[in-house]
């Protein structure tokens, strides 16, 4: 087996807890490098990991195969851009880019230079997340009629990082969280036909969204996402109704807290759920009603990078493909259109 060499763009959170946690225990990667321009927090976390002060520096080593690009959302588009050139496979944190058009120059870029290019969803491998496909797969609700999926945070004031609360491209709650719960209703239930959204700013002095209320439209069903930092007690965050029953799931995840508190991926227990935290399942079977409590799936994010290799090294499918990443980006922009005209927006996919 050869491990890929691969590099960090960054190292705030995203990079010290989503991401170099999974490289550094997977044995099919390498956590060669990291861009960092002045300081070298990584190198006193992993002694041996190259500390770069420029992309550029970066992308001119030979030896990286893999880039992370987990930069803030605005330079998305240009990181990648710059590393397809370079020749170098790349994962690209979400929310992929801005624009859907920036989407479709990288996805054509990447395809000229022959590159593996892949969006980082890691809520896909959320345990709430798995657990409720599989009760929605399992057919027991019946048909969908509803679905409604919360990220709700109790956060009053604006980010330390300045980056986040300026009113830039992919800046705001509905890229940040909303990009997540996009991704995942796309996942169960596909494309929908048109979007309503009210997005809002609460905060005190806040210049960009940190309120939204979308509405998917399904021709058989709808979908609510919802998302806000006024929310101490929060509701819970998965909703599913049918036909036949309902099912009730908290987010009760464990990975981001445990990653956070120092954990390593390749912990006992990792990614399980406390019992607490099971889902209710109120429902019919055989003409009887019953209501019970459902163990939920482990979650797990090294699944990903496990993917990433086989996408690398025997070709087959990204866990997460830049065109899914793309279709997230189309249903924020339909978003924004919606909120600004205050109207229902048609979704049409290319």
């Amino acid at each position: 087996m050869q491990p890929i060499t691969t590099a960090l763009c960054s190292f705030g959170m995203s990079g010290l807890v989503f991401h170099a946690p999974f490289i550094a225990a997977n044995p099919k990667f390498s956590l060669y490098g990291v861009l960092e321009r002045t300081k070298n927090l990584a190198q006193e976390k992993y002694p041996l990991v190259k500390t770069f002060r420029s992309l550029e520096d970066l992308l001119s080593d030979d030896a990286i195969e893999l880039v992370v690009v987990n930069t803030p959302n605005i330079t998305h588009y240009e990181f990648a851009k710059k590393t397809i050139l370079a020749g170098k496979n790349l994962i690209v944190e979400k929310p992929f880019t801005a624009t859907v058009a920036e989407a479709e120059e990288l996805i054509a870029l990447a395809k000229q230079k022959k590159v593996t290019i892949a969006v980082y969803h890691n809520r896909r491998y959320d345990s709430d997340f798995l657990s409720l496909k599989k009760v929605l797969d399992s057919g027991v609700l019946g048909t969908i009629v509803e679905a409604e999926f919360h990220y709700d945070r109790y956060k009053p004031e604006l980010s330390k990082k300045v980056h986040k609360e300026v009113p830039t491209g992919a800046v705001g709650s509905l890229y940040d969280l909303g990009s997540h719960l996009i991704d995942q209703a796309l996942q169960l239930f596909g494309t929908p036909d048109a979007v309503f959204a009210d997005i809002a700013a609460f905060r005190p002095n806040s210049q960009v969204g940190d309120y939204f209320d979308l509405k998917l439209f399904y021709p058989a069903h709808r979908v609510i996402l919802k998302s806000s930092y006024f929310v101490r007690e929060p509701l819970p965050e998965n909703i599913l109704h049918g036909t036949k029953g309902s099912f009730i799931k908290t987010k009760a995840d464990v990975q981001e807290q445990d990653l956070q508190a120092g954990k390593t991926p390749n912990a006992t227990h990792w990614g399980i759920e406390p019992d607490a935290d099971k889902g209710i399942l109120h429902t019919e079977k055989n003409g009887i009603v019953i209501k019970e409590k459902i163990t939920s799936l482990k979650g797990d994010y090294m699944l990903y990078y496990d993917a990433i290799y086989d996408a690398i090294r025997t070709d087959k499918t990204v866990p997460v493909s830049a065109e899914e990443g793309m279709e997230v980006i189309r249903v924020i922009e339909a978003a924004l259109q919606s909120n600004l005209e205050k109207r229902v927006v048609p979704l049409s996919s290319n």
